[in-house]
């Protein structure tokens, strides 16, 4: 199954993930960047194993996030 992997300190906070796959993305209302819904953390890496129907639009996700913070492994 893939994971993705999200590197949430260094998030700028602009909503593209949330457009594209709001029903794994929020965007937080108290520091305005995105937070990878039910994932697991460790430190300020988020990491959610995904249902492999899921991969192709995640991999869209990974492909636009400007400041390339999403990754799929």
């Amino acid at each position: 199954m893939p994971k993705i992997i999200h590197y949430r300190n260094k998030c700028i906070g602009c909503g593209i993930c949330f457009e594209l796959q709001p029903e794994l993305w929020r965007m937080s209302k108290k520091d305005g960047k995105a937070t990878l819904l039910k994932a697991q953390a460790s430190k300020d890496i988020f990491i959610l194993t995904i249902p492999a129907a899921m991969e192709d639009k995640t991999r869209e996700v990974v492909k636009v996030c400007p400041v390339r913070v999403i990754k799929l492994s």
